[in-house]
């Protein structure tokens, strides 16, 4: 599986958001009314799933599914 379908997995499993409804390049806050608290919560679901050590002040300067995409690829 690759890191986009890893992520849709966890976007459903932690925050119940189907994959079809995930716009990759749109706000995550605007497309998809997710908030800090649930940016938290995305956090940490993604350092266990990939065995990562994500800071949460770097992990909330991503905006959207293509950034989380972009520094995931980066730091792997």
């Amino acid at each position: 599986m690759n890191i986009e379908d890893q992520l849709k997995k966890i976007f459903f499993d932690v925050l119940e958001i189907e994959a079809d409804d995930i716009e990759p390049d749109k706000s995550l806050a605007v497309s998809l009314g997710i908030d800090s608290t649930e940016m938290v919560e995305l956090n940490v679901v993604i350092k266990k799933s990939f065995n990562l050590d994500i800071p949460t002040s770097t992990f909330k300067k991503t905006q959207s599914f293509n950034d989380i995409v972009k520094f995931l690829k980066e730091i792997m």
